[in-house]
């Protein structure tokens, strides 16, 4: 306990000095963990994938489609157990500032498949028997105010034109991962549309979905898949759900690897002002610290006093940036709205937050504990005023 208040007096000795620095760690470590809660939200989808869906795709890009007659054969595959096919629909709703993500499944294969979206029987019934109805993720209903039956027209972009939807059900999330802003729509409804207006893009498919019974064959069900279909004009690409949405992220892995490098800078720079303000104080007290080694005491006591005071100014500034990045995420989470769905601190985030101030307080304490353990007791008396 003395020592403990040893280490906070030296620390506020110089308070304007000591308290600038906190601030600066403060807002180092608040940045450092938005930063790192953004790659958790980014991953988050990823983490949330079953591990019994795979998704199949054309083979040489999502942009590619293949026959809808495939869904048939893949049913058949042993092990398979539903198979829905999906198209990403990409419709805007009045403005592009409202970005949502809306997609065309098979609705009865498609909500058997995915628990996770919580609707009631009725809402699910609904959905089914009504082709032009629409299930939509509750962030993003009450975000427009959508309710039961409301009608809702999206501005294709893929596939131009009005389209009118009536929703029919609103779901939750199962969990906290789950993604609460998604749009889905019934896949006959855009196919059945597509007949009259573009017939060469009809009875095609963005991909399938697919359940199987027993996950530890998706492998071995994956490479059937693709087999079945390999030679013919639309070649296959099967791969888990939790393949299929690395693949989206990494189209925007340059943004992902952006923000680590920002977050790990963010943490040098902070490392660099804490070094500076350990050495200003070291060589203030190289006098103090002559004076205690010819009473006696060594380096390693000399080193408890400088770490001790860097861990002291460094914890304060931690804990004052974690406090602050849960209200600054609430309010991050509001502004970005359905960029990150599921915006929330997770633990490994704080956790990254301590390891960055501990390695921080170590670093910068290195150099001046080495200056002040190695100084000759008379060169450290001579600066006593």
């Amino acid at each position: 306990m003395i020592i403990l208040k040893l280490l906070i007096r030296n620390a506020f000795r110089h308070k304007l000095r000591s308290c600038l620095t906190i601030l600066g760690i403060t807002i180092a470590i608040l940045a450092f963990g938005l930063l790192q809660t953004v790659l958790t939200a980014w991953y988050s989808g990823i983490d949330a994938s079953s591990s019994s869906r795979l998704v199949t795709r054309n083979a040489i890009s999502l942009a590619h489609t293949m026959p809808l007659s495939y869904k048939e054969k893949i049913r058949m595959i042993d092990g398979v157990k539903a198979v829905s096919p999906g198209w990403w629909f990409g419709g805007i709703y009045i403005d592009r500032k409202n970005f949502f993500p809306n997609f065309a499944y098979e609705p009865a294969s498609f909500l058997e498949m995915c628990p996770e979206y919580v609707l009631t029987t009725d809402e699910k019934l609904a959905f089914i028997k009504d082709r032009k109805g629409c299930i939509v993720g509750r962030k993003t209903a009450a975000r427009f105010g959508w309710k039961i039956e409301d009608t809702v027209t999206l501005d294709g972009t893929i596939f131009t034109g009005k389209w009118d939807f009536t929703v029919r059900g609103i779901y939750k999330g199962k969990d906290k991962n789950t993604d609460e802003t998604l749009f889905f729509f019934q896949f006959d409804y855009l196919n059945e549309t597509i007949k009259k207006t573009v017939k060469q893009r009809a009875d095609q498919v963005g991909f399938y979905f697919i359940s199987v019974k027993d996950p530890d064959r998706a492998a071995e069900i994956a490479t059937a898949i693709d087999k079945l279909f390999k030679n013919s004009y639309a070649e296959t690409l099967t791969e888990s759900e939790k393949s299929f949405a690395k693949h989206f992220l990494s189209m925007m892995e340059a943004i992902i690897v952006a923000i680590e490098i920002v977050s790990y800078i963010i943490i040098i720079i902070i490392m660099a002002v804490m070094a500076n303000t350990m050495a200003m104080t070291t060589r203030e007290r190289i006098g103090e610290y002559a004076v205690l080694k010819t009473m006696g005491f060594g380096g390693r006591h000399i080193a408890t006093i400088i770490f001790g005071e860097s861990f002291v100014i460094t914890a304060l500034g931690c804990i004052l940036g974690i406090a602050l990045t849960y209200p600054a995420a609430s309010i991050f989470s509001k502004t970005v709205g359905p960029a990150f769905p599921s915006f929330i601190v997770q633990p490994k985030s704080i956790y990254l937050d301590i390891a960055a101030a501990m390695i921080v307080a170590i670093i910068a304490a290195l150099v001046p504990t080495w200056q002040a353990i190695n100084i000759r007791i008379a060169d450290g008396l001579r600066r006593i005023q």
